[in-house]
């Protein structure tokens, strides 16, 4: 009977007087075997036949039976045992380390709350048995962090979080097995900090930069509106940039005022009675200006000081319809009356013909009537109240006078006067009027007066200006015989910089969009946050100058929302920023041409005179800066590189550099049908020639070719030097000084030939003394009856003369040296034919001789340098020193036929 005798992988079977031959293992893909150890006792083993892996099988059962050896040799009738089961357990080992489930950890959270959970990472073992399978632990491993994690993996904040502090923190987590194995890699947790909802505008940048020339800039292309969740009903939000600081109020082109009203389309007739110091327009010189704006031609008054228009700039007396306009900023002032623009008696009667005031905040416009057959009241004063007067900003008023009627325009809007005075028209009179700006003249010897005096005299006497202005005055112009239309009121009017907006198809009905007149501010009004965020990502800054003034515009955004319960609805803070517009590149304008040529004297006293710049060219170019990529990506190298652009010019100056011009024999003039068909003005003195109005380059070109320069005297006259000098923007560019200098070439007058013949006989003698030596070839001049040369014409034909008898005698001396070379060499032949041959038999060596003919062609050629030689020394043309060589060409050819001669053999003796 068999016995049990089984333990961990040792089995052992008892069979009674029989031996074990072996154990068989019953069960599928089992990976154990059985192997006998003593088969007396019945003893054996159970091993595994490869590496066991608890991960992939933690047990093993199977069942076993033993059978031993059988009866004869051949084992027959083998008997086997019952079958007994088999538990194996794999134990495990800790080979896996944990690994994080996710990559990385990402949570937000809003600041000043503490969280009980922030986020939960989680991290595997792979291990099999339950010690080394399950994470014991975790660890934050970045130091110093407001954070902790538990054992489950809830990471949470141990303080407060500040937004102002800190707006994302990265932390690195690591995990641990009850095995103590840390994780294979760390992973990484962004916590990002949100501020407390707080409504707002986000994603607008307060810095915005616009580079010249590159069009519109969108200002909030990435704004969205943060509500907290609120229901909103509707929105508001005005957008204002200011420009109050720059030029007159925005960015403006600072050409001339009469140049900018030509641009605009007013008609002729317009008189500037603030221009820029010139030559032609000297009574602005005394007046301070503002030269922080880019050439803007802005005048400052004081209160203290004023100036007189010259007699002849403008009309005395203004019975058409005019219009006044001026550019005015004023602040708060006094009681008193500022005079902006006053005609009053120059003596004795102080009487105002007509001004243009300040008083009280108010506008008020004076115009008395001439005299008349009828002394009935007519309208003398029309006020307006206006805030526009004081405060302290920049505004364009414009007065369309028809007498009666008066319109205002101000900032291109209308206004009524609330005021109007009558009064008697003026007496008549034969006292001369005084235009003045800034202040109004009196008259203190004459009537009494109630105006404010000054203790100092403008000038001498006792007439002096009262009712000064103070403030700051542009633009002051006067036009007569024709109004100003509303067209060219809103073009002068008109910023070239200001806020744009293109509206999506989708949302051009959801949204209303109203601009104010010089686009400085916009108001939006809708009730669909999707599609008011749309219409402010599409607002955008313009500046339309090719040369804007560079510099901060700060923008301003002012939001209003409605929602459904009025008491928790939210309140949007205004958004701030700025544009900030770059320096754009200067432009370099060059003039170029020629600078000094001579002309004779009848061109100058002809009626078409001498045209000071024939070839003028006008180019401008400007020089930026561009970044080359370098042999490695990580240098960048930057180089200069200059480009040529177009741009228009207001001004080109011709200056007479010397005495000034004398009116009796000499002037500047310029075809003027040319200058107006090119809309350009011309005004010319004593000093000079200048060419104003905005075009373009080329046009300047062509009207500079035409100016000439004509003198009818030209007897002391030598040479004349001139300057010229074009700018642009009303000299904000200028360009180089071109000088030219022109030479005059005086030449014999017959009518003074008895004075010249008196003055200078010695060259008269020369020039025949000259032609007398050449044999055979006159050269007398036929018209010395006529004509007596001057000094230069003289000295010329003496030069020609003395080069034409060197050319004649190196010509003969040339074929004198050639005749006596063809002598000798005659000579030669004859000597060589005097041999006594009867008994001799000659041998001639052909070498010897071709030797010695080389030698004497040596001395043939020392013989040709030589001759060159003598011609350099007597200034042999190029065209005769052709012609010698072909002669030198045929002695060579003869030379070698005769070589060729002398080289044949005598054979007949052989």
């Amino acid at each position: 009977i068999p016995v049990k005798c089984l333990s961990t992988f040792w089995v052992s079977y008892c069979m009674t007087g029989w031996e074990i031959c072996g154990f068989r293992i019953h069960g599928q893909n089992v990976p154990f075997e059985a192997v006998v150890l003593d088969k007396s006792t019945g003893e054996g083993v159970i091993r595994a036949k490869d590496k066991l892996d608890c991960e992939l099988q933690k047990e093993h059962t199977f069942t076993i039976q033993a059978y031993d050896c059988g009866e004869g040799p051949d084992g027959s009738n083998m008997k086997k045992s019952h079958k007994a089961t088999v538990h194996i357990q794999v134990n495990d080992v800790n080979e896996y380390s944990p690994v994080f489930k996710e990559k990385s950890y990402k949570a937000t959270v809003i600041e000043g709350k503490k969280y009980d959970s922030i986020l939960k990472v989680e991290a595997v073992d792979a291990d099999c048995s339950f010690q080394f399978s399950q994470i014991c632990s975790y660890e934050i491993v970045t130091p110093d962090v407001p954070f902790t994690i538990d054992k489950d993996g809830n990471i949470k904040n141990t303080e407060k979080l500040n937004y102002s502090k800190e707006h994302l923190y990265k932390l690195t987590l690591t995990a641990y097995d009850c095995g103590k194995n840390r994780a294979s890699e760390d992973v990484l947790v962004k916590i990002n900090i949100k501020p407390t909802c707080k409504p707002s505008w986000q994603g607008f940048n307060k810095r915005i930069e616009y580079e010249p020339g590159t069009g519109s800039l969108a200002l909030f292309p990435s704004m969205h509106l943060e509500t907290c969740e609120e229901p909103i009903t509707s929105i508001q939000a005005s957008i204002m940039l200011e420009t109050n600081h720059i030029g007159k109020g925005c960015d403006r082109d600072t050409y001339s005022e009469k140049s900018l009203h030509k641009l605009c389309g007013a008609s002729a007739g317009t008189v500037e009675l603030l221009p820029a110091p010139g030559n032609s327009a000297n009574w602005t010189v005394g007046l301070p200006t503002d030269n922080g704006h880019d050439s803007d031609q802005v005048f400052e008054f004081n209160g203290t000081q004023a100036i007189k228009v010259p007699e002849g700039v403008v009309s005395t007396t203004l019975k058409e319809p005019f219009t006044i306009s001026v550019w005015m900023r004023h602040g708060p002032g006094g009681r008193e009356k500022e005079t902006i623009l006053c005609n009053s008696d120059k003596t004795e009667m102080n009487r105002h013909h007509y001004s243009l005031y300040v008083h009280n905040c108010r506008l008020v416009l004076l115009l008395r009537q001439e005299p008349t057959e009828s002394e009935n009241y007519k309208p003398a004063e029309f006020h307006w109240k206006l805030d526009q007067v004081c405060d302290k900003e920049w505004h364009h008023y414009v007065l369309n006078i028809e007498f009666p009627a008066v319109t205002l325009f101000v900032d291109g809007a209308t206004f009524e006067p609330f005021l109007v005075t009558e009064d008697y028209p003026l007496h008549a009179s034969k006292i001369e009027t005084q235009l003045t700006i800034g202040g109004c003249w009196q008259d203190l010897s004459g009537h009494a007066n109630d105006t404010e005096t000054l203790s100092e005299p403008l000038t001498g006497g006792s007439a002096r200006m009262t009712q000064y202005f103070r403030g700051n005055l542009a633009g002051l112009m006067i036009r007569s015989g024709k109004l100003e239309n509303k067209k060219v009121i809103d073009c002068l009017y008109t910023c070239k910089e200001g806020l744009d907006v293109q509206l999506p198809e989708e949302v051009a009905s959801a949204v209303k969009v109203e601009f104010n007149p010089n686009q400085s501010s916009l108001s939006l009004e809708g009730d669909d946050i999707e599609s008011f965020e749309k219409v402010m990502q599409h607002i955008s800054y313009l500046n339309s100058r090719q040369f804007p003034t560079p510099g901060i515009r700060h923008l301003r955004v002012s939001t209003t929302v409605k929602c459904f319960n009025e008491e928790t609805c939210i309140s949007v803070p205004d958004s701030e920023g700025y544009v900030m517009v770059l320096q754009p590149e200067e432009p370099k304008i060059s003039l170029s041409g020629i600078d000094h040529f001579a002309r004779g004297a009848a061109e100058f006293e002809s009626t078409e005179g001498v045209t000071l710049f024939p070839e003028l060219r006008i180019v401008s170019t400007i020089t930026r800066e561009v970044e080359v990529e370098a042999e490695t990506e990580a240098e960048v190298q930057e180089t200069v590189v200059s480009e040529e652009i177009m741009h228009n010019l207001d001004t080109c100056e011709v200056t007479v550099v010397g005495d000034e011009l004398n009116g009796d024999h000499e002037s500047l003039e310029v075809d003027l049908a040319q200058i107006q068909q090119r809309a350009l003005e011309m005004s010319s003195s004593n000093v000079g020639m200048v060419i104003t109005g905005v075009n373009t380059m080329v046009n300047y070109e062509q009207v500079l070719h035409l100016i000439r320069y004509r003198n009818w005297h030209t007897e002391a006259l030598f040479d004349r030097k001139f300057k010229l000098v074009c700018s642009e923007l009303n000299g904000r560019y200028i360009s180089n000084e071109f000088k030219v200098e022109v030479n005059v070439i005086h030449t014999a007058n017959p009518m003074d030939h008895a004075n010249n013949a008196m003055v200078q006989p010695q060259f008269i003698n020369q020039v025949q003394h000259a032609s007398m030596d050449l044999s055979g070839h006159n050269l007398a001049n036929t018209h010395q009856a006529s004509v007596v040369p001057s000094a230069a014409t003289v000295v010329i034909v003496v030069c020609v003369s003395f080069l034409v008898f060197m050319i004649i005698l190196g010509v003969f001396r040339i074929r004198a040296a050639h005749q006596h070379t063809m002598r000798d060499q005659e000579n030669g032949k004859e000597n060589e034919m005097d041999w006594d041959d009867s008994a001799l038999t000659i041998t001639v060596n052909p070498m010897e001789t071709y030797e010695d003919q080389h030698s004497s062609e040596e001395e043939g050629d020392e013989e040709e340098e030589e001759s060159e030689d003598g011609e350099e020394e007597d200034d042999i043309t190029s065209a005769e020193s052709d012609s010698s060589e072909d002669e030198g060409g045929e002695q060579e050819d003869q030379q070698g036929s005769t070589r060729q001669q002398q080289l044949e053999w005598d054979d007949s003796t052989y």
